[in-house]
């Protein structure tokens, strides 16, 4: 998950890879090819647009140049500026153009009317940011607004100054302009026909950026809000773009010397804490977190909804799913669809999708949902193009088979849940254990070394760990390794997997990481490393046992029964855990293995539980201790992992 500032206008897609709650800074060499220069076809303006409450938001506006016919508009709202990267610089101005105006090259030759706004207390645009803007807020502070509103308001303006629309609008973005897009069609205005929440942050909390299962995702954020801060606006974009010094090569050994949140936060500036620091204060599930959650207030939609997301997207995994599902449960009649691939965060847009790391998905899927699903989709809508073929509610990519599939509900209706259990010697099997030996299998947590997340150095968060080989993981003595037969016939899974765990601890709170491994057979092909010269170029990594992650997430013991009230844990009392890692549609092939690793950190992906019931982000150097963890796996106490298995 590395989080960097979204730069340029409408190449927020395009460039969405690399961010949290952003995107890159440049175009990626692979980006799908402009055919034409935007400059010759359209042209731009800049408006400040007023709000109902005064504020003005600066809006950026491209306007095909034929004026021979109407065109709809097709809109992004960005905290990342709308102005264009350009000579290493962010620019504003109606003499800057950026290399491309929309998600896909058909889009911007089909002819739109291209909308760029910052939102407010960002940029060029007047009143106060807010983290997540709370939809249902009590009391607003000057300059504080609602994005709906802020929306609604600035479809009216649109549509009553610029000349040649058609009275239609499309919104779309990624990451938090993917919140933006699922926050603007709340209560929407009924020009608004098509919405594409991609990568869409639902809530920080519960799964995507800030934390999973109650545990703070450190790096990530870290590197995210160094870079991201407080404005006084309008104000136009430093002309110098800076990252944080680690000082270190891995930010394994930066956070590890410093250990505790205090000193972590104390290589900041005051600057660089203002927004980075509430989040991990609030570390249960409070007011802070529920007033920021949108999809409780995803009502009264009108647009057609399309939301896209990545199986290997590191930032925002839940948000997709929790959005698609609250358009569906609130608005029945609308049209509402969802979109995964095989993708990193914003990756369908600012690649290829043929490959992650070293696992190949054996087709340009990135390039096959532009073209076949995006750009059909705001056709339709916003221009009443019919499609080729009808638009499947769920539209999600099948990996190890890598196939595409079709389904009408997620999870899959076919889909039955059956849990893996752990047995003695590290096995894996659909059968529960019988009663023999210990009943149990131990390892000793030590947070001053802990597990790390990938098996090489790296400052922020590499795109691929999420399907990095654990094989560095498995010879670890505090990483417990279970593993199923060689696989007779392929085993499909789709949908959520629940670690069913029967544990016990020596301390007073503990996490435990659970991750789900597909291993490949000994016999798998490698393909052949480039040999430049007559230099010995590095070792290829042997896909030969290659352990590849298909999903892996912590849970912090002490919210095992509540995210709003933490509990410790009595010393040697054995505890059942049931918790959700996330959502998957993976088979495992014929020859193939199925792995489940535990461990109790994830460094420092995840940060150090002191393993003491404490309040972490004061927690002191004499808090982090040892402990003896547990995890059973006799007779009325199996542990396992349950998964949703298509017939």
């Amino acid at each position: 998950m590395i989080r960097r500032p979204l730069s340029a206008l409408a190449l927020g897609a395009l460039l969405a890879c690399a961010g949290a709650h952003a995107a890159n800074e440049s175009v990626h060499a692979d980006a799908p090819a402009q055919q034409r220069n935007p400059r010759e076809h359209y042209t731009k303006y800049e408006y400040q647009i007023p709000m109902r409450d005064g504020v003005k938001l600066f809006t950026v506006v491209y306007v095909p140049k034929d004026s021979s016919k109407a065109y709809p508009f097709l809109m992004q709202r960005t905290p990342y500026s709308a102005g264009t990267r350009a000579d290493g610089e962010t620019r504003y101005g109606v003499d800057w153009f950026p290399r491309a105006l929309s998600p896909t090259p058909e889009l911007e030759q089909s002819g739109y009317i291209f909308v760029t706004q910052d939102v407010r207390g960002r940029y060029m645009s007047e009143g106060s940011w807010q983290e997540m803007t709370p939809h249902a807020k009590a009391k607003r502070e000057k300059g504080e607004g609602s994005e709906s509103e802020d929306m609604y308001d600035t479809v009216e303006w649109l549509l009553k100054h610029i000349p040649n629309n058609n009275g239609k609008v499309g919104i779309w973005g990624i990451s938090y302009p993917g919140f933006y897009t699922a926050a603007s069609i709340i209560d929407s205005h009924p020009a608004i026909k098509a919405a594409s929440p991609q990568a869409p942050i639902a809530d920080l909390y519960m799964g995507d950026d800030s934390y999973h299962g109650g545990a703070f995702m450190l790096s990530a954020n870290f590197d995210f809000y160094t870079n991201f801060l407080p404005q006084k606006n309008p104000t136009l974009p430093n002309r110098a773009r800076s990252s944080f010094e680690y000082g270190e090569a891995d930010a394994y050994d930066f956070f590890l010397k410093r250990l505790t949140m205090p000193n972590i936060l104390a290589t900041l500036s005051a600057e660089q804490r203002a927004l980075l620091e509430p989040t991990i204060v609030h570390d249960t599930y409070d007011e802070f977190w529920r007033s920021r959650a949108i999809t409780p207030h995803m009502k009264n939609v009108k647009a057609a909804v399309l939301t896209v997301g990545g199986w290997f997207d590191a930032e925002d995994p839940a948000g997709p799913f929790a959005i698609y599902d609250a358009v569906g449960k609130y608005n029945p009649k609308t049209p509402n669809a969802l979109v995964i691939g095989p993708w990193v965060h914003g990756g369908w847009a600012g690649s290829d999708g043929a490959r992650l790391g070293h696992v190949s998905f054996d087709a340009k899927t990135s390039e096959y949902y532009r073209r076949e699903i995006q750009f059909p989709f705001f056709e339709q809508h916003l221009k009443g193009v019919k499609p080729a073929r009808t638009l499947a509610n769920v539209n999600a990519f099948e990996t190890g088979t890598n196939v595409w599939r079709t389904y009408s509900a997620w999870p899959p209706a076919p889909a039955k849940a059956k849990t893996l259990y752990f047995g003695p010697n590290g096995t894996l099997s659909w059968q529960q254990p019988a009663s023999s030996g210990t009943g149990y299998d131990e390892y000793v947590a030590d947070p001053r070394k802990p597990v790390p997340y990938i098996g090489y150095a790296a400052t922020g968060v590499p795109r691929e760990y999420m399907v990095s080989d654990q094989r560095f993981a498995a010879t670890r003595p505090d990483v417990l390794v279970y593993q199923s037969e060689v696989l007779e016939q392929d085993v499909t899974v789709a949908g959520p997997v629940l670690p069913k765990l029967v544990v016990s601890t020596t301390g007073t709170d503990a996490d435990w990481v659970v991750k789900l491994i597909d291993v490949y057979p000994a016999e798998y092909p490698t393909p052949q490393a480039e040999r430049k010269g007559n230099d010995v170029g590095p070792p290829s990594v042997n896909m030969g046992g290659f352990q590849q992650l298909v999903r892996g997430n912590p849970l912090r013991g002490k919210f095992r029964n509540s995210f709003e009230k933490p509990e410790p844990f009595t010393p040697g009392k054995q505890e059942a855990l049931s918790f959700d890692i996330g959502q998957v549609n993976h088979t495992f092939r014929r020859g193939h293995r199925i792995m489940v690793q535990v461990q109790s950190s994830w460094f420092p992906l995840v940060d150090l539980n002191p393993q003491t019931f404490v309040h972490i982000p004061k927690a002191k150097p004499e808090d982090f201790q040892k402990a003896t963890q547990r995890v059973y796996r006799a007779p009325g106490a199996a542990s396992g992992l349950q998964l949703m298995v298509m017939p």
